[in-house]
């Protein structure tokens, strides 16, 4: 067990990373595009086709997450590998559909090397990134700019606030579209049966908690 001192310096370390990302979510809000926000939203609750999510490394797992959340809440999305897409798997990309590419600097090359092939299938494009004149950016029919003062790691380098601002940002935005869209949660209750939730919905007592 650490020792006093050693315990007070670790929960200063962690503490001040929790307050960061807290003050880096908490900062988005006068940051954003509203019209741009707004914009997004009405795209989802008028689609026709399908909504994919594309990102490497953290931003990868933003952008799986967005597509689970999405899901959640009526507005069907999937997660399009970027490594596998260039060998195929953007044949499952459609004229009207919508596709998010999560990049913190804009410039992620799998996801670069895509962009003409998505403008030749019709989809709509949406960057969510930190810098909105970036290659991506510039590339997306609409943008989604969530910016932030920096990581607070030591080094500036983990796409920790970043990812966690883009996660905040996008559950927002799933949220929003669940409350426009006539979303049922009975319905929540059948795609999602397992879990805490899924017995609460589906009137079953649980002892057990979500994983």
């Amino acid at each position: 067990m650490a020792s006093a001192d050693g315990m007070a310096e670790l929960r200063d370390d962690i503490g001040a990373v929790l307050r960061a990302e807290a003050d880096a979510i908490w900062a988005l809000e006068g940051r954003l595009d509203w019209d741009s926000v707004s914009r997004v939203v009405d795209l989802l609750l008028t689609l026709e086709g399908r909504v994919y999510a594309m990102g490497c490394g953290t931003s990868g797992v933003a952008a799986r997450k967005i597509a689970h959340t999405f899901s959640c809440v009526g507005c069907p999305a999937t997660y399009l590998n970027p490594a596998d897409a260039p060998h195929g798997g953007l044949g499952a990309v459609k004229k009207g559909d919508v596709v998010f590419l999560v990049s913190k600097g804009g410039e992620t090359a799998e996801l670069m090397g895509i962009l003409p092939a998505l403008a030749h299938l019709g989809a709509t494009v949406i960057a969510v990134t930190g810098v909105a004149d970036s290659t991506i950016g510039r590339a997306a029919d609409l943008v989604l700019t969530v910016e932030v003062d920096g990581e607070p790691d030591p080094h500036n380098m983990l796409a920790t606030a970043s990812t966690l601002s883009v996660a905040a940002l996008m559950d927002g935005i799933a949220i929003a579209l669940m409350r426009r869209n006539g979303f049922d949660p009975s319905w929540f209750g059948v795609v999602h049966p397992g879990g805490a939730v899924g017995h609460r919905l589906n009137g079953r007592d649980s002892g057990q908690r979500e994983n």
